[in-house]
Parts: structure tokens; C-alpha cells; sequence
């Protein structure tokens, strides 16, 4: 196998914040110990996508999860590129034509941290508080919770959110902890709030690197840093994901659990408005973590019914 060199490295591209960067970084030095070359041996290209260039309109308004994507798959499609570092949770379920997905870093943590300035936890946020956020899954949750809340747009990255929640736009916000853990700023959360509160978002704090289906020089040496349990794990979230054709448009929730050989998985979707919550959960062999999340996705679709997501 022929590696890549200072001379002629591997391209990896990646969105431009510093946690992309940051994540990006991980895969190189992961790859760069599993086959003992120089940082030289990689090149981080950095690809502006709409989702980075729109930041003043909700996600779901400009078009869902390919925002974070197409212009890197793009890229990467016609050579540019040689691998994507993407956080999964910003993925859709179906990858372009010529594209595969099969490589995952070990996963952080999964849960959601709690930012605010004022107060330490969720719980003590006075009536009607004001909270920030761009997830409508996070919405959702809040506003099934505390409907007393105010919740407003706070799109950006974490160092645009933290700033709108000092300019006191906000009054408390939500992060993903494995973002800050990344960025080396855990402290920045007052509290992480644990799955049973706040199921997280499907594939939360997974790293996933996308390649193209025909470069078997890459393929092998991805195959190095897969994590197989992250893999297994996802696997499930994201066919849970994929059966209820889960886009930024949908409060949805998963999360996957291991335990020995057997695979614990659980589900929730509510109406975007925080009205309703519907929530199960299924357990299985591993190997059936992909028919898991489609059962688990037919048995809530069937609960809610049309229209669930409409309002």
C-alpha cells in the first residue's frame, strides 16, 4: 500500500470552526500513529458550506442536515479531497452516489451541557426564562419540559453562541459536551444533563470519516482507527433515524447502548412544538442494531400518526 507522504499527503477536508479543525486534527493524528508518518503526510483543506455561510435563518428554513455536507461530498467527489471529517449528527442517512461511510472515532460524551451565566442547572431557570437554541430537538424537549420557557434562534458555533449568551441574548443554552470536551473547554458547561432528561440528538459526539467507494488505499487505512463499537452503535441510531426520514426539520432523539452482546436502544420524537413526546425503547443482539432502529422507528411513526411533526 502505497502511504501518503509531506510530497504527496492525504487531503482531508473538513467545515473551517474550530471544533471541525479540532476533529479533523483527531483523525490525523490517529492516522498518523496507526501508520507512523509525519503530520506532513496530511493536509487539512478547509470547505465553507451554506451551512456556515447562512447563519441568520433556522436550519430547517435553508434546507436541513446536507447543509453541513454537500460541498465537502462535492469536493471529495471530484478529487479534491481524499476523506471528510464530519460530526455524525449533522449527516443525512443516505450518502451520495460513489461516497461510503463506514469509518467512526471512539465516541465522546454523549449528553448535552447546559451553558448559562446566571444559573447551574436547567431546573433553576426562573419562569420564562429565555433560552437559546437552533436544535429543534433541543426545543422541543425544553418546551415539553418548562412550556413557561422562551426559547429563541442561536445558530452559529460554540464560540458565536457563547458570545450571544454573554451579550445577554439569552439567558442559558445548550452545547453538546462532547463539542466543548473537544475544544478542551468542559468548563464552560454548568452542568451536563444526563440521557434520561435530554435524549440526545441520533449519533451525538460520534466522529464519522467519508470516503469515496472506489479508493481502496484509503479504505485500508481507515480501517486502522474504526472504532467497531461506535460503529455498532450507530448503526442502530441512525436506521431509528432513517425509518422516521429524520431531517433538521424533526425533534428526534436516540441513543444506543452496549452491553455484553446485546444492544440497548432508545427513541423519542415530539411535536415541535413540545406538546407531545412519544418515547420507546428496544434491546436485541448486536448484529440486529440496524433492525432494531427500524422497528423502534415503524412503532413510534405508528404511535404518532400523520402529521406529528407539523406543528
Amino acid at each position: 500500500m502505497m502511504l501518503p507522504t509531506p510530497a504527496s499527503p492525504l487531503k482531508i477536508g473538513t467545515r473551517g470552526s474550530p471544533l471541525a479543525l479540532a476533529q479533523a486534527n483527531e483523525t490525523r493524528d490517529r492516522l498518523a500513529a496507526a501508520f507512523d508518518l509525519p503530520h506532513e503526510a496530511f493536509q487539512i483543506v478547509v470547505i465553507k458550506t451554506t451551512g456556515d455561510k447562512i447563519i441568520d435563518r433556522p436550519l430547517k428554513e435553508i434546507g436541513g442536515k446536507g447543509l453541513f455536507t454537500k460541498e465537502i461530498e462535492e469536493a471529495m467527489l471530484s478529487g479534491d479531497i481524499d476523506i471528510a471529517v464530519h460530526s455524525m449528527k449533522d449527516m443525512p442517512v443516505e450518502q451520495p452516489g460513489g461516497l461510503v461511510l463506514d469509518c467512526y472515532l471512539p465516541r465522546e460524551d454523549v449528553r448535552d451541557a447546559f451553558v448559562s451565566a446566571n444559573v447551574a442547572r436547567l431546573a433553576d431557570l426562573a419562569q420564562g426564562a429565555t433560552v437559546g437554541t437552533s436544535s429543534l430537538r433541543r426545543r422541543a424537549q425544553l418546551l415539553n419540559y418548562r412550556p413557561d420557557l422562551n426559547v429563541v434562534e442561536f445558530r452559529g458555533n460554540v464560540q458565536t453562541r457563547l458570545k450571544k449568551l454573554a451579550d445577554g441574548v439569552a439567558e442559558a443554552t445548550f452545547l453538546a459536551m462532547a463539542g466543548l470536551n473537544r475544544l478542551g473547554m468542559s468548563e464552560v458547561a454548568k452542568s451536563a444533563i444526563e440521557v434520561e432528561e435530554m435524549l440526545p440528538a441520533v449519533a451525538q459526539g460520534a466522529i464519522g470519516i467519508e470516503r469515496r467507494g472506489d479508493d481502496a488505499r484509503v479504505a485500508k487505512m481507515l480501517d486502522a482507527i474504526h472504532h467497531t463499537e461506535t460503529g455498532q452503535r450507530l448503526a442502530a441510531e441512525r436506521a431509528f433515524l432513517a425509518g422516521l426520514d429524520g431531517s433538521c426539520e424533526t425533534p428526534i432523539g436516540g441513543l444506543a447502548t452496549l452491553d455484553g452482546g446485546t444492544l440497548h436502544l432508545k427513541g423519542e420524537i415530539l411535536r415541535p412544538d413540545g406538546s407531545e413526546r412519544l418515547a420507546d425503547a428496544l434491546s436485541g443482539p448486536i448484529e440486529d442494531g440496524a433492525k432494531l432502529g427500524a422497528d423502534l422507528a415503524a412503532t413510534l411513526r405508528a404511535r404518532a400518526g400523520e402529521g406529528f411533526f407539523d406543528h
